[in-house]
């Protein structure tokens, strides 16, 4: 988990991510962002979960909008470290989720991930 540096979510424990630059494809774009985020090198699975997250300003106008797609992965190479975008990049034991005060829809997506990596094979390279 990384815990985010800037907005949305600046000082929350989320997933890590990023945006996709242009002509990237998601895949791409996943292993660049856990690279600068994390550190590490991923192998990448199926695709977990896909959902919108809308922030609203004071007035209720549309602040942020994303479309979040959430992938399965392993990490295969590399060292875990914060990159330049969060403030800290931890393992996180699954029982002790709740210490991290994760948003409901993260810890959703981790669940399921959790589930999946005991069906899924492992992508060969």
């Amino acid at each position: 988990m990384i815990r985010r540096r800037y907005e949305p979510l600046k000082g929350r424990w989320s997933l890590p991510g990023g945006m996709v630059e242009l002509g990237e494809t998601l895949e791409t774009a996943l292993a660049r962002e856990m690279l600068e985020e994390t550190g590490l090198v991923v192998d990448i699975g199926p695709v977990i979960e896909v959902f919108d997250r809308i922030t609203r300003d004071e007035e209720r106008r549309v602040r942020y909008h994303f479309v979040l797609v959430d992938y399965l992965c392993w990490p295969s190479s590399g060292e875990l470290r914060a990159g330049s975008d969060v403030d800290a990049a931890i393992w996180a034991e699954p029982h002790r989720l709740g210490e991290y005060e994760l948003t409901d829809k993260a810890s959703a997506v981790i669940e399921r991930g959790l589930n999946l990596a005991r069906e899924a094979p492992r992508p060969v390279r």
